[in-house]
């Protein structure tokens, strides 16, 4: 697996769905179905092992999984001091 974790979010997408050929930024991963009902569980699972924290179901939205750019703002980014 790659260091950088939105190039392994990528590649997990294109792994189960690979003709899409490619994932934009900007591509509604769950109106596309990218990520379906199926892959949620796994996908998370993935989220937790790259961010190092546990996802509470509770405290995350689904607009925090429709785009790359909102998965990388909800898990990807630090908030600074």
């Amino acid at each position: 697996m790659t260091s950088d974790p939105m190039q392994a979010v990528q590649e997990f997408i294109l792994g189960r769905n690979p003709e899409l050929g490619s994932v934009t930024r900007d591509l509604d991963l769950i109106d596309s179905r990218a990520i379906n009902s199926l892959a949620f569980v796994e996908f998370i699972f993935l989220l937790e092992e790259l961010t190092q924290e546990p996802i509470d179901p509770e405290e995350v939205d689904l607009d925090d999984f429709r785009t790359l750019d909102a998965l990388e703002a909800r898990f990807f980014k630090k908030e600074t001091a």
